[in-house]
Order: structure tokens, then C-alpha cells, then sequence
């Protein structure tokens, strides 16, 4: 498939309308589709004929599940340089989504992860659908919550972000709401009539009120939202000062809701949650630039080691789900060993 069925461009009225069109792998995006979106970008900020950009899944299952992992994998495992040129231009991708000046409108109906996250939750506008499934579920495969995460997450309220970023936990539509990530909700069924509202809108000086109450007037009321039963508790755990406390306090709670979350963090590769955990507590105290910077720094340390590939393995080729984690616990992983990736780059830092 060449890089233009694989992502497709179309200027409709005043709306720029990009569609990830990888249906069979749930718009999963390629290097090509990362440098064909920002050279895109690049050119709709100065066309004055463009008021907005809509960026949409293809399928009806998927916005986008996230990086093509599998060529990740086998490229990383083979020692060849794929992925830190994936992984360099997926991320200046995010830093253009950050800073593009007009409406950056995210249909996120279907599945909401990873890599799709990056396109979609930095843009000025985020629409969740009554089939959203959102998800960082990076520390279940040896990585951690990259493309900004270092930034959106530790702003959600309270201990919000730094729980989803360790634990991978997945958010329908109300959950999405409930926590920012998503500020409207419309149903599927409408968002041809959304479409056609914006393409027809004539954008006078300032398109991004005019984008919102248009997707004012589609707004659904997606529901109560779960997540609104465990936030204090959230707040309560996920508030210790570091991985292995956290995991502690949640061991210690003989609530279900703590003992399924402690289960679940001790499934995660230890090294990942301790990563993200330093991660998330200074990307709060960053721009989002500075966030990007130090997550290339860890990506590049994270595809020299082992979890990464082993989580891979077990999660997605080999689909035992049985990862070998080195090492295997959270003591085992000194804290030096995870101040490492976050050291400058000899080569280069991402921008």
C-alpha cells in the first residue's frame, strides 16, 4: 500500500480532512504516514483557503491503535536504525500537532491508543464517540506512555494521569469526558452531519470559538462516568512518592478495585512503571517541548534494552501474554538504572 492509500488528504470547503486509512491494522500509523501528516500541516498553516483540519480513522473501528509496532519489533530486534527514525519523526508529528495555530479538530471515534493518542489529544479540539476506547497501555509492552504523555497526563486532575499512564486502564466515552481528555462527546451516527456542518462553515476571525460551537450544537450526554467511583481512591494511592510505594499502598488496601489495580501493576514490565512513574512527576514541571525532548532521550534507551521487544513478544506476535521482564520486579530496577534514560543525547537531542 503506498503512502497515499495509507493516508489520504482532501480539502472540503474550508475544512482540511486528513483520513488514517489502515482499517485492517486500525489505522496503526507508518513512518511514511507520520512524514506525510506534518508536511501536510505544514502547508494547510499558511492556506488561507483551509479554516480547520478534521483528522479521522477509516473503518469504523479505530481512530488509530497506535505505532506499527510489529515493523517496530522486528527493525529494533534485527539492530537496524528504523526505529529511531520512526520514532523521531512520530514525535516532531506531535509538536506540530501541539503548536498548529488553526482548528486541529480529533474525530476519536473507535480505538484511542498509543500513537493515536499523539495525533489526536494534542489538538485543540478532541471528540469522543459512543464507541471511543482510549488507552496508554505502553508499560504493558516494556515501553512507557510517549507521544506527550509526559505532558497531557500529569495535567488531568489530580492522580488521573499518572493511573492511566501506569496501569494502561482503558476509558469509553463518558470516562474520556469525565476526565478532559475528550471535552465533547457526539454520537456516531452524526458525524456525517458534523462534517458537513464544519466543511460548510464559512471561518470568519476566530475559528476556534466558531469550531466549538459548532460541536456545541452535536454534543451528546455520553453518561455517568466509572471512573467518577474511584477517583478518590486513585488520588489516595496513586499520590505516593514512588512506583514501588504506590504498589504497596494498593497491596495494602483490601478493597477489590486496589487489589485488581495492584494485580494489574504487577503484570506491567517493572522497568516501564518505574520509568513512567519519574517520567510523568517531571513532565509536570515542563513545556510540552521540553517533554518531547525527554522522551526521545528514553526512547532511545528503551529500543537498546530487553522489556521492550519481550513485551512485544508476549503481547503482540507471540500473543502468549506471559512477558519474561529483566529485571522482574520493581526492586530489582535501581533508581540509577532509570535516571540513565534520561540523560542528553551525544547525537542529538529531537529538537
Amino acid at each position: 500500500m503506498s503512502t497515499e492509500e495509507e493516508i489520504l488528504f482532501e480539502v472540503k470547503g474550508a475544512i482540511g480532512l486528513v483520513t488514517l486509512n489502515r482499517p485492517k491494522a486500525l489505522n496503526a500509523l507508518t513512518h511514511e504516514m507520520c512524514l506525510a501528516l506534518k508536511a501536510k500541516l505544514q502547508e494547510w498553516e499558511t492556506d488561507a483557503g483551509v479554516g480547520a483540519v478534521l483528522v479521522e480513522g477509516a473503518g469504523g473501528r479505530a481512530f488509530c491503535a497506535g505505532g506499527d509496532i510489529v515493523k517496530l519489533y522486528n527493525e529494533g530486534k534485527d539492530g537496524g536504525d528504523y526505529p529511531y527514525h520512526f520514532y523521531r519523526d512520530e514525535y516532531l508529528l506531535n509538536l506540530a500537532v501541539k503548536h498548529f495555530t488553526k482548528p486541529y479538530i480529533a474525530l476519536m471515534d473507535g480505538i484511542v491508543m498509543g500513537g493515536g493518542v499523539g495525533v489526536s489529544v494534542h489538538g485543540s479540539h478532541r471528540i469522543a464517540t459512543e464507541r471511543t476506547l482510549f488507552a496508554m497501555p505502553e508499560s504493558g509492552i516494556g515501553l512507557f506512555p510517549d507521544v506527550g504523555g509526559s505532558y497531557f497526563l500529569p495535567r488531568l486532575a489530580g492522580e488521573l494521569g499518572l493511573y492511566l499512564g501506569l496501569t494502561g486502564a482503558r476509558l469509553k466515552a463518558a470516562d474520556a469526558v469525565y476526565t478532559g481528555i475528550t471535552p465533547v462527546c457526539i454520537e456516531s451516527a452524526k458525524i456525517d452531519e458534523l462534517k458537513g456542518a464544519l466543511s460548510g462553515h464559512r471561518f470568519g476571525n476566530d475559528a476556534h470559538s466558531e469550531v466549538s460551537s459548532i460541536l456545541a450544537r452535536f454534543a451528546s450526554d455520553p453518561g455517568a462516568a466509572p471512573i467518577a467511583e474511584v477517583v478518590g481512591a486513585i488520588d489516595t494511592h496513586f499520590a505516593n512518592p514512588s512506583a514501588e510505594a504506590i504498589l504497596a499502598s494498593l497491596e495494602g488496601d483490601p478493597d477489590p478495585w486496589a487489589q485488581k489495580t495492584a494485580e494489574t501493576l504487577r503484570e506491567k514490565s517493572p522497568t516501564s512503571v518505574k520509568l513512567a512513574f519519574l517520567q510523568l512527576r517531571r513532565g509536570a514541571k515542563l513545556d510540552f517541548d521540553d517533554c518531547m525532548r525527554m522522551e526521545f532521550r528514553m526512547v532511545g534507551r528503551v529500543i537498546q534494552g530487553v522489556d521492550f521487544y519481550e513485551g512485544t513478544r508476549a503481547v503482540v506476535i507471540d500473543k502468549d501474554q506471559s512477558p519474561k521482564w529483566n529485571p522482574a520486579t520493581l526492586e530489582e530496577v535501581s533508581d540509577a538504572e532509570i535516571e540513565a534514560y534520561f540523560a542528553p543525547l551525544p547525537d542529538g537531542e529531537l529538537c
